[in-house]
């Protein structure tokens, strides 16, 4: 008669061998046999546990669970990566300086990433030329990954991954259309729509945009919303004003604009190019909501202790970093069925809706 895979080791387990089975020693880490051992199981079985091997009885992978909870054992990476011929390390492309956005999709991958028994290496660009992306996709390589997450100025990043033909699995966080099967966004030009609906419905009717850097999708996203709302509503958009995400870049854009009363509201790319506005404006007597009413994106941490606390765009960012990490791993092949993602690999996942926060920088249009 044949013997189930999750089957005791009959040396390990029954009254017999209640006096066989010797504590571990503290001194020691607890290996694979101590687990096994505890559980009341075979090494073998303590291995597919590990290795998510599908043919375990529930109550036998949670008895195994329990063991390892109870001798604080960690499943040696090197020996999984032998046994699956992967590396359980996802590696993630990053701007060097990047501001809270990426920061914040980052922080949230990192603890999907860990939670799915995944380790991150990130890689920074020094810059968004040729060079330092290829630099990095190589450093990224050489540890041998098991897929990549872009973080970067997308245009520039999905180019060089064209050009050097990278099979490796890939997702983005935010991206163009044409990458649908690897995109995973928050609804930037919704979002930014939001923003634009809102200085509307308080009667503001020229209403300028701060817009991020160019070679990114959010950038152009949030361009594309924030026209696109503007034009549904019969109102022509303001010339486009470029920052660079930073508030210095949002301080210079606001020394361009304080000149002009007509324009009443300012909807920005992000809450940091809002900080520099706000500074600029009040530098030159110009107040708000009083004088000029303004929006972000993002939702800093900080945007609620802005003076005045600012209105933006929040980005739910754990529900995106969750949703990735299912994507790539369903693209690995760790779960083909995307867990989290609302679709199959083949197809696109939805995009996560952002919510607007209103606060004290906004109000209706004077006379």
């Amino acid at each position: 008669m044949s013997t189930p895979t999750d089957a005791p080791d009959s040396a390990a387990t029954g009254p017999a061998a209640e006096g066989r089975i010797r504590p571990v020693d503290p001194a020691r880490a607890a290996n694979i046999r101590d687990v096994a051992r505890r559980a009341g199981v075979s090494h073998q079985t303590v291995s597919r546990v590990i290795n998510g091997h599908p043919s375990l009885r529930v109550e036998t992978r949670d008895r195994v669970l329990a063991a390892m909870d109870e001798l604080s054992f960690r499943p040696n990476r090197a020996a999984r990566a032998l046994v699956t011929s992967r590396s359980t390390t996802v590696g993630v492309l990053v701007s060097k300086g990047f501001e809270y956005g990426p920061a914040a999709s980052l922080h949230a991958i990192d603890s999907a990433a860990r939670e799915a028994g995944y380790a991150v290496d990130v890689a920074h660009l020094d810059d968004a030329e040729g060079g330092s992306i290829r630099a990095a996709l190589d450093r990224l390589l050489a540890h041998s990954v098991d897929g990549l997450i872009i973080l970067a100025p997308q245009t520039q990043t999905l180019a060089e991954i064209e050009r050097l033909s990278i099979t490796l699995p890939f997702v983005t966080v935010h991206s163009a259309r044409a990458y649908d099967d690897h995109r995973l966004s928050v609804d930037q030009s919704g979002g930014a729509a939001l923003a634009t609906r809102h200085l509307l419905e308080l009667g503001h009717r020229r209403i300028a945009h701060i817009a991020g850097p160019d070679g990114w999708f959010e950038t152009e996203a949030r361009v594309r919303g924030y026209r696109g709302e503007l034009e549904a509503w019969g109102f022509e958009p303001e010339p486009l004003l470029s920052g660079d995400w930073t508030a210095e870049s949002g301080y210079r854009a606001g020394l361009a604009l304080v000149g002009d009363p007509g324009v009443t509201a300012v909807f920005s790319s992000n809450d940091q190019m809002a900080l520099g506005l706000l500074h600029a404006f009040r530098e030159h007597g110009r107040h708000a909501p009083r004088d000029i009413s303004v929006v972000g994106f993002d939702d800093v941490p900080e945007a609620a202790h802005y003076w005045p606390p600012l209105t933006t765009v929040r980005q739910n960012f754990p529900e995106l970093g969750r949703r990735c990490v299912a994507r790539l791993l369903g693209l690995i092949g760790e779960d083909p069925a995307g867990p989290g993602t609302g679709q199959s690999p083949a197809g696109a996942a939805p995009d996560v809706v952002p919510e607007l926060v209103v606060r004290a920088s906004t109000a209706p249009a004077g006379p």
